[in-house]
This record gives structure tokens, sequence and C-alpha cells, in this order.
């Protein structure tokens, strides 16, 4: 049976596990949060910017909520479980709202031990590579054991390609998820690395080495 849940079009992909940092400024969407915040402090959001049935998106679970004096607020959210618009529902609300249906990977798709062996290798360097470029020093989340969700985990590091991370979260197989993963994951890994390193030298500036060493497993 659909479920009910209120929608934040925008232009991004939330993955299941993922924490996402808004900020809510629109009075239609003052109003979605509002709702949310005294009901469930779910929402769903999606990359389609004027979602039909078929579109795909995540639930969001409201963490933290600021109100700025402005009327503005700051929120956090961490994705959920992903869902497939059935259709919209006229509720007279400012903001949208949609029957949806959640859905998980197909069991029996999970990756073989080795692809799972060469993600995590990737992932650990593309992660440090991404701590040190934001010179962060606090604690790194561990990896999941669930394969499915270790997937989502590494989906997170994409960044900003819409197209790659909308494909991630479309795939209802953890395999071909991961095996995506495989493909793209070098080239930003390589990318993220000579960035870094680049950082690296600037923040010595000649003084000699101090902060983070970039490591690559083998």
């Amino acid at each position: 049976m659909p479920s009910r849940l209120p929608l934040f079009p925008l232009k991004l992909v939330l993955f299941p596990g993922e924490p996402l940092p808004l900020h809510i400024f629109e009075p239609r969407y003052r109003q979605l949060l509002a709702d949310c915040l005294g009901g469930d402090k779910r929402f769903g959001i999606t990359a389609d910017p004027d979602p039909g049935p078929g579109a795909l998106g995540c639930s969001a679970l409201i963490q933290a909520s600021q109100q700025l004096p402005d009327g503005r607020s700051a929120i956090v959210v961490v994705g959920e479980r992903r869902f497939a618009l059935r259709a919209l529902l006229d509720e007279g609300k400012p903001y949208l709202v949609g029957a949806v249906d959640g859905f998980d990977d197909q069991p029996g798709t999970a990756p073989l031990p080795d692809e799972r062996r060469e993600l995590r290798v990737l992932a650990e360097a593309a992660r440090t590579g991404l701590r040190i470029l934001a010179d962060a020093n606090t604690d790194l989340e561990a990896w999941a054991d669930d394969a499915e969700a270790f997937s989502f985990q590494v989906s997170a590091l994409v960044g900003s390609d819409l197209e790659t991370r909308e494909r991630l979260l479309a795939d209802r197989s953890t395999r071909e998820r991961t095996r995506t993963l495989l493909r793209v994951l070098p080239a930003l890994v390589q990318q993220v690395q000579s960035r870094a390193e680049v950082e690296v030298r600037s923040r010595t500036n000649g003084k000699g080495h101090h902060g983070h060493d970039i490591v690559t497993e083998t």
C-alpha cells in the first residue's frame, strides 16, 4: 500500500543513510517543514523539478531544525528509504504531496566478495582525499556490513554528478550499483588525490610535512 509523503523537489539526489544540511526559506517549504515537525518529521526529496508518476526519490528524516530570526530554518536530514511516486495527491497544500511506494534492492543481488573488497579500497582512498580537502578531523562513520547500505555510503562520495547519482539511486541490484561505482570511482579518486596533494603542499608552505597522509591501499 502506498504511503503519503510531502515532497520537496531539489536538484540533488539523496541516498539512504546520507546526511544532508538544508536551508528552508520559501514560504511553501516553511509550511512543509512546520507540518513535518508536527507529524512524523519525514518528507521526500526528488531530483525531478516537476515530479509525476514514476519519479524516484528518497525519504528524508529531520534530525535537527533551527529557526533563524528572519523566518528561515536550518535543518539536517538523513536519507531513509527510496521511493517511486505513484500519484500526486490534491490536499490543498502549498507544496506537493505524493502517494509513494518504497523499494529496496532485489534479493540475491549482492556483489561478489572481490568486488566489495575492491570497492572498499577505492572508497577509503576517495574518503581520505575528500577529508583532507575539507580539513576535517572528525571521526568517520564505520562502513556498513550490509552490502546495500555500504553501496549507498560509497555512492554518497560521488558528489555533484547528478546523472550518475540518479542511476545509482534507481538501480535495484546491489551488484550492479557496486559495478557502476567500480567504474566511476577510479577517476574520482585520481582527481581527489591530486587536489589533496596540492592542498597538503600549500598548507606546509615549505615548512615541512604535517597534517594528513594520503594512502592508497593495494
